[in-house]
């Protein structure tokens, strides 16, 4: 069953083919068959009635520096598509939304993945916030007194932004730290949003595991190690991936939320387990799957599409 698929990411030519997971899908995809178009959020439009893009069908290919052929470009009625990869990296802001807004509106005749709906509404650091007993103490909060607060109680705290991704903004602070104030001002200075305050885990020094799920499935893990004097694991930051096996705590976690997952429509999801303790679910634009075959040969972006096939056959 060959399907139409189009990727709306950021710009196709400039991924890391070798780590980029969007790449792997498409990859993927044409093996098994199916039709590749892309096109950038900026190129999705609603029109008279109609939600459009335009873009070009593309073939890829693994060949660095020779990754992408392009074919003219053109513009696509997106309800004509079977599946549409809702992909592009964070910010989640205001234009992000919009993009899920729109895709709903063609979404579940045309399987947008994931579900926009619920990307929009379960953003990575507050779906977590329903699982309380799996998560760390955490605070989500503007108000400087409120977060001073939870600092006094916790001691060594994480300090990041509510809408960031890859590491970006993370900030420790210890029972010493003297930054706090300054930090809110900097933060209150570039956005209105609240900030994310997490009591720290030491057990970061050994690494943030990333756990890929499959509508609602675990398939596997990587393991991101923190460079040394380095907070962060993110490989964004420069976190080291290694291989690494699902504990009977990962199990656990995973059991219990995804039935959550597999209701909401979140196909691909990725989440962040550091010791015994839940951190996020990114269910925006996970990655690692590139890494988790290379450590163990578990082809997650086949168990991707499998998932999705079967949901296009009814």
């Amino acid at each position: 069953m060959a399907l139409n698929v189009a990727l709306q990411m950021d710009p196709i030519g400039s991924v890391n083919i070798n780590a980029d997971s969007t790449f792997r899908i498409g990859i993927e995809a044409q093996e098994r068959g199916h039709r590749l178009f892309y096109y950038t959020p900026d190129r999705l439009a609603f029109v008279e009635g109609r939600v459009i893009a335009r873009g070009w069908d593309i073939e890829l290919r693994r060949e660095v520096g020779n990754h992408v052929s392009y074919g003219p470009e053109r513009e696509v009625d997106l309800s004509e598509m079977d599946v549409i990869w809702l992909r592009q990296d964070p910010p989640f802001d205001m234009g992000y939304i919009t993009t899920t807004h729109l895709l709903e509106m063609i979404h579940p005749k045309t399987l947008v993945v994931n579900d926009p709906f619920w990307v929009r509404n379960y953003p990575e650091k507050l779906l977590v916030l329903r699982f309380a007993d799996l998560t760390p103490p955490t605070t989500i909060a503007r108000d400087l007194a409120t977060i001073r607060a939870f600092k006094a109680r916790h001691g060594d705290v994480i300090l990041k932004p509510l809408y960031g991704n890859g590491g970006a903004g993370v900030f420790r602070l210890d029972e010493n730290d003297r930054n706090l104030t300054s930090l809110h001002e900097l933060f209150s200075s570039i956005n209105r949003e609240p900030l994310v305050v997490q009591k720290f885990l030491p057990a970061v020094s050994k690494g943030d595991k990333r756990v890929i799920m499959v509508d609602g499935e675990p398939v596997g893990a990587i393991n991101r190690v923190p460079q040394p004097g380095e907070t962060r694991s993110n490989m964004h930051a420069g976190g080291r991936p290694e291989p690494v096996g699902l504990t009977a705590r990962d199990l656990d976690i995973c059991a219990t939320i995804g039935p959550v997952l597999r209701k909401k429509g979140q196909v691909f999801v990725g989440i962040d387990v550091i010791g015994d303790w839940l951190t996020e679910i990114n269910v925006t634009s996970p990655t690692g799957i590139q890494e988790l075959e290379r450590f163990d040969g578990t082809n997650a972006a086949a168990r991707i599409w499998e998932a999705i096939e079967a949901k296009r056959r009814g």
